[in-house]
């Protein structure tokens, strides 16, 4: 994954992060608060001009992070993400609270499961979701463990947002997952 610094956010934006500021300063429990986020960027994904060009921009190698803004309390960040066709992340799961809006195209996700423990452990896939344009979604640790996709053959855009700093730690992953992907 490229990570690209944060620009000054267009007044879309700008009024999507005041919303999220005064969501986020009620320190509600992290899957309220995802939850409260996600309806408020849902509220967002079909206005004009929400992801403007400059944070639209791809990577033929991989997806491609576009840090739009970092709260500076460090409370929460604001990230666009670029999918060329067929990028993907690993599995992973999030050190805090996240929140994925589709703008344009569709997101696939893999949603897993981790059972058993030491020797026994491994991951089962218990759902699988595509995300279309105008469609948010949130969670929080524990139990976020997944895989994001574009499958389409266009590129995909998208926003997310985290409970963290990504301007300063640069991924709102915890740990990627290489463990045996089972059906039960």
């Amino acid at each position: 994954m490229k990570t690209v610094p944060a620009l000054d956010p267009a007044p879309v934006l700008a009024d999507l992060v005041s919303g999220v500021r005064d969501i986020v300063r009620r320190e509600r429990p992290p899957a309220e608060t995802a939850r409260l986020v996600a309806a408020q960027l849902e509220s967002f994904l079909a206005r004009p001009n929400l992801v403007p060009p400059e944070y639209r921009v791809g990577d033929p190698d991989r997806y491609r992070q576009h840090v739009v803004h970092s709260e500076p309390d460090g409370s929460f960040s604001v990230v666009a993400l670029v999918w060329e066709p067929g990028q993907e992340t690993p599995i992973h799961d999030h050190i805090a609270w996240c929140v994925a809006g589709v703008y344009e195209g569709a997101e696939t996700e893999r949603r897993y499961e981790l059972r058993g423990e030491g020797a026994t452990a491994r991951l089962v896939a218990v759902a699988d979701v595509v995300n279309g344009p105008g469609i948010a979604c949130g969670f929080a640790p524990p139990g976020d463990i997944h895989l994001v996709r574009n499958a389409e053959e266009t590129t995909v855009v998208s926003i997310h947002i985290y409970g963290a700093d990504i301007g300063k730690l640069g991924t709102s992953v915890r740990r990627t997952y290489q463990l045996p992907v089972t059906d039960s």
